[in-house]
């Protein structure tokens, strides 16, 4: 079988590529930068230095938010033709942490308290009703940038008019006390694979690793795992790293991620993620081969169902008092003279069946 790793060329994904080597036949390693997209004429296809993309039973697809629109163009070109674990629309919805709001709401998935606001106006007289601190950031980000955090009104009232000159739309979101703690679970299908807690350095509010912050291995309990899962099948990724605090009512989701980094998480829990990613990848790929090459079984059986009842209009052809039956129908039916049937007959109607004498 045939694979595909489009991205950056991280060294997370250089790790992964090296994991699938041990699993399938060929392993191509695609920069997602010589990725093109092309809409003209009757069919848009997918191009990889100006040709059109090869044939592969495996896509795995993964980049920077920058890239997200190409992400999910190409995916939603590909993913009929090959298994590919990230959904198109994942690439818009984990990638913008309003869209992802959204969702996990729409899924009953917990998570801290939210707002939105259109008009800096509309932002003041929010930051005037809730409780402090509050953290406000970016709907586009990664590994912690662009969150910032206010303990009181003045504070966030003067990120706020700052903001506001950038002229992007910001979250303001409740602070959850966890003494700088957080969790990070990497989900791989319907498991979660490996887990880590990151604590903040001293002088961050970020538990972020590439922020400063420490991490050790943990073991989440069956409730926070399957928050964590849940979180991933909604926005429609089937490997992920989930973001979640632990809160006075359990874990809530802070963030989904569809390209999290393996080095510090691999290190701490010493787990060959990339290698749990390959196997899982192999796996699903063989299945979804098999279920195709059932489900076109099915077509061709029933395609040779609808070939063995044969319906024609004609005229009936009399000799004497006798009708000849079209040879197409005897040729379906595969009665012999040898057999017997059992005829009956009504206005209108004739119904010829073979009968078994026992």
């Amino acid at each position: 079988m045939r694979v595909a790793i489009i991205s950056l060329g991280s060294k997370s994904s250089r790790w992964t590529a090296e994991a699938l080597r041990k699993y399938f036949e060929q392993v191509d390693e695609i920069s997602l930068k010589d990725i093109e997209i092309n809409f003209s004429g009757k069919n848009s296809e997918v191009l990889y230095r100006g040709v059109p993309l090869g044939k592969y039973d495996c896509i795995y697809a993964k980049g920077s938010f920058r890239y997200a629109p190409l992400l999910r163009s190409a995916s939603y070109l590909l993913t009929d033709k090959t298994y590919m674990p990230i959904k198109p629309s994942a690439f818009t919805i984990a990638h913008d942490k309003l869209l992802t709001q959204l969702k996990l709401q729409q899924k009953n998935i917990p998570m801290p308290k939210t707002y939105l606001s259109a008009t800096t106006e509309a932002a003041k007289n929010i930051l005037k009703k809730i409780n402090y601190p509050i953290i406000m950031k970016f709907p586009q980000g990664t590994q912690g940038k662009g969150v910032m955090f206010a303990d009181s009104f003045a504070s966030a009232s003067s990120m706020l008019d700052a903001l506001s000159a950038l002229k992007q739309p910001f979250l303001i979101q409740e602070y959850v006390e966890t003494g700088g703690v957080d969790f990070r679970a990497i989900v791989i299908g319907d498991k979660v694979v490996a887990a880590m807690k990151r604590k903040a350095d001293a002088n961050e509010i970020r538990a972020n690793i590439h922020a400063g912050g420490v991490g050790e291995t943990v073991e989440l309990d069956s409730l926070t795992k399957k928050v964590a899962v849940d979180a991933a099948r909604a926005i429609g990724a089937d490997i992920c790293g989930v973001d979640m605090l632990e809160s006075a009512k359990g874990a809530v989701v802070i963030e989904v991620n569809i390209s999290p980094g393996l080095q510090g998480i691999s290190s701490i829990t010493k787990t060959d993620i990339a290698d749990l990613i390959s196997k899982f990848l192999y796996k699903k790929t063989v299945s979804v081969n098999d279920e195709n090459k059932t489900n076109g079984t099915n077509e061709i059986m029933k395609d040779l169902e609808e070939v063995q009842k044969k319906e024609i209009i004609s005229q009936l052809d009399f000799r004497g008092t006798r009708i000849l039956l079209p040879e197409v129908i005897t040729n379906v039916s595969k009665l012999k003279n040898s057999d017997n049937v059992e005829i009956s007959a009504e206005e209108n109607k004739v119904s010829i069946k073979k009968f078994d004498v026992k």
